[in-house]
């Protein structure tokens, strides 16, 4: 089987059955994608699936033909995308280990929706926790970001 991973057509070796975190970590060495919970609650495992963001932990690698996943690291090659910077400029991070997975949410709010209400960060990103917190300075940075750049995911 193959999937365009961050533009990319690549092979896959593993089981059908497979979560896709474990191809995008352990086949291909794409570490920027979490494990947090491996039941799709916690969001650290956040890639997009054709422009859609998805929890990777539970979706089997074999449904996956035919499809674009995005991961963190195709995002933005050179770190530039938009919410890296504003996750840069507001300070986001503490201990950054869900950071992956609220960057790439964020960013397919904003391809769908430039200009987010509170509200609307609120619910596209209530599937993403944060144990240290940081909530205040990633709507910060999400309405930073929709007024720095146009969005358009290039993969």
């Amino acid at each position: 089987m193959r999937i365009v991973i961050n533009g990319t057509d690549r092979e896959v070796h593993s089981s059908p059955d497979t979560p896709l975190l474990w191809v995008i970590r352990d086949e291909w060495g794409l570490i920027g994608t979490k494990y947090g919970c491996g039941i799709g609650v916690c969001g650290a495992c956040t890639v997009h699936l054709d422009a859609i963001p998805i929890r990777s932990c539970s979706v089997p690698v074999g449904s996956l033909a035919g499809h674009r996943v995005t991961t963190i690291e195709g995002l933005s090659p050179d770190g530039q995308h938009p919410v890296q910077k504003a996750w840069i400029a507001e300070d986001v991070p503490q201990c950054g280990y869900c950071q992956s997975g609220q960057i790439m949410s964020a960013a397919a709010l904003l391809a769908r929706h430039p200009r987010p209400t509170d509200r609307d960060i609120d619910t596209a990103m209530s599937g993403n926790l944060c144990r240290c917190g940081t909530y205040a300075r990633i709507r910060r940075a999400i309405h930073r970001a929709g007024k720095d750049a146009p969005y358009a995911e290039s993969s």
